[in-house]
């Protein structure tokens, strides 16, 4: 592998922050953000980490099919939820936390935990988020 870029994406938020607005500069991509009601927010539209899960969430699942593919192995109907859960740092700020749960029901039990480890190498969210937030695995 090399550093070379393969491909950029592109996105603003505009308004207030949390409560505002996040688009691609395809366009593809055009939310209204607001802070969740649990956060004393009004709620009502997406918020940073739900656009955060379902990145993580799609793209391990890519890496989950790409590392089954070299392992021939079956990830028919598989699914990977992620939950991002904001938290207050002792230090002050915030931080994020991410739970994968993986389903790979034509799978053994161990056979799955191989290959959600071996896409957790791969995954671009996973090496990105190595060793500065946690991030657990588990196999549904």
């Amino acid at each position: 592998m090399t550093n070379k870029t393969l491909y950029t994406a592109t996105a603003a938020a505009y308004g207030d922050g949390r409560n505002g607005r996040v688009e691609s500069s395809d366009g593809l991509l055009s939310a209204e953000v607001r802070t969740p009601t649990e956060l004393g927010g009004p709620g009502g539209a997406t918020n940073p980490e739900q656009l955060f899960a379902a990145g993580y969430a799609a793209c391990f699942h890519s890496a989950l099919k790409l590392v089954a593919g070299q392992h021939k192995a079956d990830a028919s109907d598989s699914e990977v939820v992620a939950d991002v859960s904001l938290h207050g740092l002792p230090q002050g700020g915030f931080g994020l936390a991410v739970r994968l749960e993986v389903a790979l029901p034509a799978l053994e039990r161990e056979e799955a935990e191989k290959l959600v480890e071996a896409a957790h190498q791969v995954c671009p969210y996973s090496n990105a988020t190595r060793g500065n937030i946690d991030v657990s695995l588990s196999v549904a």
